[in-house]
């Protein structure tokens, strides 16, 4: 994603692309991955934690970005795909490697259909395999 599709692309969520905007919707863009606030700082080492914080917290309100926790305690951010207003309605499930601490998107694994009680909303579902990466388990496999 070059400058100009992030700046388009914010625009159709309703955000004003500053400098600090662009740079967290590239990076995370190119990693192509949920991506924790920890991760960000690693990634762009230029832009200070409580900035990066405040563009997340922004994307959040404003369904930029999806969040959900891995199963650590932590939040991890990725970006969403529907243009406008988000319907959430792209529930999937996420894999936590154990070993390299990164987070996956499991597009294609659906999330169970849930039946709650009367009287119950939902506003979000996570699902959060823990486990080892397919390239985790290839290095633990050329270790022995």
């Amino acid at each position: 994603m070059n400058a100009e599709e992030v700046v388009e692309y914010l625009h159709g969520k309703g955000i004003k692309p500053t400098t600090n905007r662009i740079l967290v919707v590239k990076a995370m863009h190119q990693e192509a991955r949920p991506l924790s606030l920890s991760d960000l700082e690693n990634i762009m080492p230029l832009m200070d934690k409580s900035s990066i914080f405040r563009v997340l917290t922004l994307f959040q309100q404003n369904d930029v970005v999806h969040t959900f926790e891995d199963g650590r305690g932590m939040l991890n951010y990725e970006l969403c795909h529907h243009e406008g207003v988000c319907n959430h309605s792209d529930g999937h499930s996420h894999f936590y490697c154990e070993q390299c601490q990164r987070s996956f998107c499991l597009d294609h694994t659906c999330l169970p259909e849930f039946h709650l009680p009367e009287g119950f909303s939902v506003h979000s579902v996570s699902l959060v395999i823990k486990g080892t990466c397919a390239e985790c388990a290839k290095r633990g496999s050329k270790a022995e």
